[in-house]
């Protein structure tokens, strides 16, 4: 199976979870290619849902597309179930998250959530966190500031720009802007042995809106996706 296969499989099996749930309850969606799968599959039930609290507006859009009550996280005191995907999870249910920059936004939603289904193909199972850039959203105005912090803790910091369809020669190179106007440092070269330490440390820095370590609220479930199908795990 190729990873589009993969990211539907674990969407379907996120669907069959979530709908266990008894009729009229919030459900909080994430953002990411995994997670647009998970909505489109999502859609037919729509009404099982009161409604739904989005991480994103890429996700708010598509949602409401299909016809889904889109709820303000600020009116909501808890979630039973928060569903989205991860760039990088080890076997502890930690993850690195922000591929698709809406970190900040994802880990508001998980802090309201009681249970965290994480949804994924098994090559973002990882043993150690790391490999995958790690995200941090920051103030525009810290960018350069953080940017020499996160050499002090082993890593390199590269401001993340647009993507956009010009010609290579004509790209352009202004910051991704986030939905919370933030700008993205993506750290490579980091070895995160205690992602909770880590997470706490970073948090600390002048000018970090949020780091893309989600340690202190791990995931509760993986649905992770393979050449046998889907796995279930709890952490």
């Amino acid at each position: 199976m190729d990873q589009d296969q993969l990211k539907r499989l674990v969407a379907e099996a996120a669907r069959d979870e979530v709908l266990r749930l008894p009729d009229g309850q919030l459900l909080g969606i994430g953002t990411g290619s995994t997670a647009n799968w998970f909505i489109d599959l999502l859609a037919p039930h729509k009404n099982h849902f009161s409604g739904v609290v989005s991480s994103s507006m890429a996700s708010t859009n598509l949602l409401l597309k299909y016809g889904f009550t889109v709820i303000d996280a600020n009116k909501v005191i808890s979630l039973p179930v928060y569903v989205d995907g991860a760039d990088e999870i080890d076997p502890n249910g930690h993850m690195i998250k922000g591929g698709g920059g809406a970190l900040t936004r994802e880990k508001i939603i998980a802090s309201l959530a009681k249970q965290f289904v994480c949804i994924c193909d098994s090559s973002k199972q990882v043993l150690e966190l790391g490999a995958f850039p790690l995200p941090i959203e920051v103030v525009p105005l810290a960018e350069a500031s953080v940017a020499r912090m996160m050499e002090k803790f082993g890593g390199t910091a590269k401001l993340r720009l647009k993507n956009n369809k010009l010609p290579k020669q004509e790209k352009l190179s202004e910051p991704f802007v986030t939905d919370n106007s933030g700008w993205i440092l993506d750290v490579s070269g980091l070895h995160i042995h205690d992602p909770v330490k880590l997470e706490n440390e970073i948090n600390q820095i002048p000018g970090i809106i949020t780091v893309g370590i989600f340690a202190q609220r791990k995931a509760d479930v993986l649905l992770v996706g393979g050449s046998s199908g889907v796995t279930r795990l709890t952490f």
